[in-house]
């Protein structure tokens, strides 16, 4: 059995040395063979490994797809619906509107706080003071959507708002969101909305149908105002007049209030004012070149006599210098203004050292405030007046876009400019 093995093995022996010796003697044929059958088992783990690469990333796109579908589907569900924009269509809303309206007509402040309660002190003086120069609102449409919640609205507010005395009415639009109380009675907001309800309006806002009609307002309005030059005027004039007496009322309920003279004391005052003028006016005819000159340290009124009580003519601006005619011991100082007799509270003066004295007749004069500090842009139709007051002449109308001649930026919300050659006041709101 041994020896048979042996035999079979070294018979194979044999034939692998043949074969061995057979391709040494024909490797120029061999050696392409092996060559190409290796080239195909690389093409071939190659073509294998791209299949599995391509299969891979086909199945990660088709997952990606699916996300984007499921991400897509859950968009959809959480977007703003889009409602038709009706016109007057719920009588209770267009009630409570027409209420809301003739409340700020007539300056009912009691009923315009108890639809809104949202409003604060400032706005409510704001409504107050604006109902003296309204005299109706002729024209009310209320373009409604559904809010986020049963009996709720989105009230798109159309007006026509007509001023006393100018007989153009003016369009204009406002925007409410209108809910019902426990009592099922409507209001036009009671401070309670929350985040949710302001982003709504926001998104319902920006609609086409929305966005649509505030452009057809803008539009009309902007309109109005280009063709009615005395309306234009009287919108410039109304903000500049709302505003500053929104600021008055403001400043007069922070101060405390005046005490009361007595009569007798009053007059005792009086007596000896007159005798210390009669006393004095020799001495100032005397030593006219040794009358002083004083300039206002802040923005201060210039009134008919030695008393904030009496009537105001002007405001004095910082830097602006006076002839001083007599300075009070009760706080209050005499000088020339305007060719004439005027006071200032003493407090508000210094004394120019050195300052030549202008003579009779001359305008104020004003230091380095006059000199130029470049220009300032106007951003929305404004007036131009004489000095700081709403109260001052008109020298025109600045428009949108134009642009003046910085002065300074005084502390008292006014801008002094170079109009037409002439110094000017514009509130400091309507220009950068």
């Amino acid at each position: 059995m041994n020896q048979s093995n042996q035999s079979k093995s070294h018979l194979l022996k044999e034939k692998f040395m043949s074969m061995g010796d057979w391709i040494m003697d024909h490797t120029k044929i061999v050696m392409p063979v092996v060559l190409v059958v290796c080239v195909i088992i690389t093409v071939f783990f190659a073509v294998n490994a791209n299949r599995k690469e391509a299969l891979e990333k086909e199945a990660e796109m088709a997952a990606a797809a699916v996300a984007q579908e499921e991400e897509s589907a859950e968009q959809e569900e959480t977007l703003t619906p889009v409602y038709e924009l009706e016109k007057n269509a719920y009588p209770e809303v267009n009630s409570i509107v027409r209420t809301y309206y003739d409340a700020q007509t007539s300056g009912d402040i009691e009923v315009v706080s108890a639809l809104n309660t949202y409003l604060n002190e400032i706005e409510k003086i704001r409504v107050e003071e604006l109902s003296k120069y309204i005299e109706d609102y002729p024209v009310l449409d209320v373009y409604t959507k559904p809010g986020l919640e049963e009996n709720t609205y989105v009230a798109y507010v159309y007006s026509e708002v007509k001023f006393k005395d100018i007989e153009q009415a003016l369009p204009g639009m406002q925007t409410y969101y209108i809910g019902q109380n426990e009592n099922q009675e409507f209001f036009i907001n009671d401070g309670t909305y929350d985040d949710s309800v302001w982003n709504y309006i926001k998104e319902v806002t920006l609609q086409d149908d929305v966005v649509d009609l505030n452009n057809k307002v803008v539009v009309e309005y902007n309109e109005y105002l280009a063709a009615d030059e005395e309306l234009n005027e009287f919108v410039a004039y109304l903000k500049e007049k709302i505003n500053e007496e929104v600021g008055e009322i403001l400043a007069k309920a922070e101060q405390p209030a005046e005490e009361e003279v007595p009569a007798a004391q009053e007059e005792a005052a009086e007596s000896a004012d007159t005798q210390e003028d009669n006393a004095q006016q020799p001495v100032q005819e005397s030593q006219t070149s040794a009358v002083q000159t004083v300039k206002a340290t802040d923005v201060v009124n210039i009134r008919t006599s030695d008393s904030e009580t009496a009537d105001k003519i002007d405001k004095a601006q910082v830097g602006q210098e006076f002839r001083l005619l007599e300075q009070r011991g009760n706080g209050w100082s005499k000088v020339e203004f305007n060719g004439g007799d005027a006071y200032i509270k003493s407090e508000y003066l210094e004394v120019v050292p050195d300052a030549q004295v202008p003579a009779a007749g001359d305008e104020p004069q004003t230091a380095s405030a006059q000199e130029s500090q470049g220009t300032v842009s106007v951003i929305e139709n404004v007036r131009v007046r004489k000095s700081a007051s709403t109260e001052s002449e008109s020298l025109g109308t600045a428009y949108v876009g134009d642009e003046l001649e910085l002065l300074m930026k005084q502390a008292d919300g006014w801008t002094r400019v170079k109009y037409k050659g002439e110094t000017a006041y514009v509130k400091s709101e309507y220009v950068e």
